[in-house]
């Protein structure tokens, strides 16, 4: 009886065992690599249910390959890819399974060269109104770019704090887009401080909204991806924490040069005129950018949650129920947050321009480059 155990035993380990190493050695084996490709074909169209009684369009569809190991040959297959028309180029992922089978699916559609139209549009729309000034803008926002590409985020995945180093990066990034962009001057001095200051009191109120609201940083799948592909060795209350300093500063960018810029121009326009008159006029000009600017911060994170807002309000989820969701309180959070950086910004920068910029010439005219959204 004890052999007949023993025997029973080995067996079921040899059948829990084989089917994991086989489905291990296609998950190493199988992906071939993405390829470009240009579909040739429609030679086919029906309907089949996926999941739930929803149903899916599926096109039969030849597609040519443009590169990799197979470029120039031509394959059939069957793809529910929403959009595809014949002379579309698109990406598609190519298996080959342990049974020798090959397997093709669309990825995605190639659309770099729309995407580079769109950039060239956004380029020229921006020096055309700005002229030398809005270049400028358009060499910083690069340059922020750079940073976040090459600095920030290689720097995350190699194990650095990612809140301490997501303020840093911010730090050079505001420096850089405040003095390349409106020059070395006592303004562009005074908005810098103001804003770092505004920076760092947003920074600590979001570390105790963080900790008290419980957020993990894990909440949308792209998170979730993200833990598996790094192991688990990634910060990601941190990474939320960064995300939410870099989300905000070129906002608080915007509205700290226009306080510095409205100070001097109110200086410039009286000699005559108090600091506190200065203060007062500013202030009232600082809150109608505020509540435009909020505004915005609002609506450009309620738009980008737009889909995930239906879902669950077809689910008929509570509002109670909905906001303690973690994905709605990361947002809401962030928001409020990010508003509130926007709000302590104006009193700061101003107070601060108020008091170094009275008798200052400035050496420029005052052409704010930033989009307003009055």
């Amino acid at each position: 009886m004890l052999k007949f155990l023993k025997n029973l035993l080995f067996l079921t380990l040899i059948l829990f065992t084989l089917p994991i190493q086989t489905q291990a050695q296609e998950v190493r084996e199988d992906f071939q690599g993405t390829y470009r490709a240009e579909v040739k074909n429609i030679t086919d169209e029906y309907s089949a249910e996926i999941w739930n009684n929803t149903e899916a369009v599926y096109k039969t569809i030849e597609v040519k390959f443009l590169e990799g190991p197979q470029e120039g040959q031509v394959v059939t297959f069957d793809s529910d890819y929403p959009l595809i028309k014949e002379g579309l180029k698109v990406y598609i992922n190519y298996y080959i399974y342990i049974d020798g089978n090959e397997v093709y699916s669309i990825t995605n559609i190639d659309r770099k060269n729309r995407i580079y139209f769109f950039i060239g549009l956004f380029v020229l729309a921006v020096i055309l109104l700005g002229g030398k000034q809005g270049l400028r803008s358009l060499l910083s926002l690069a340059a922020s770019f750079l940073a976040i590409f090459y600095i920030l985020l290689p720097g995350i995945l190699l194990g650095w704090n990612p809140l301490v180093f997501s303020f840093l990066v911010a730090s050079a990034i505001l420096f850089f887009a405040i003095f390349f962009t409106h020059g070395f001057n006592k303004e562009s001095l005074v908005a810098y401080g103001g804003t770092m200051l505004a920076v760092f009191l947003t920074t600590i109120l979001a570390i105790i909204a963080v900790k008290v609201n419980y957020l993990s940083g894990q909440s949308s799948d792209e998170s979730t991806y993200l833990y598996f592909n790094s192991g688990g060795s990634l910060d990601f209350a941190g990474l939320l924490l960064g995300a939410i300093i870099i989300g905000v500063l070129g906002v608080l960018d915007d509205i700290a040069v226009t306080q510095a810029a409205v100070v001097s121009e109110l200086y410039d326009s009286n000699k005559d005129i108090s600091r506190m008159e200065v203060y007062k006029r500013a202030m009232r000009i600082g809150r109608e950018h505020v509540g435009a600017l909020v505004n915005t911060l609002v609506l450009a994170y309620t738009g980008t949650a737009l889909p995930l807002l239906l879902l669950f309000k077809t689910r008929e989820y509570s509002f109670t129920t909905a906001i303690n969701l973690e994905i709605f309180t990361t947002e809401i959070i962030r928001t409020i947050v990010g508003s509130i950086g926007l709000i302590i910004t104006v009193p700061i920068v101003t107070l601060m321009s108020v008091y170094f910029l009275k008798g200052y010439k400035s050496k420029h005219n005052h052409s704010h480059s930033h989009t307003h959204h009055h």
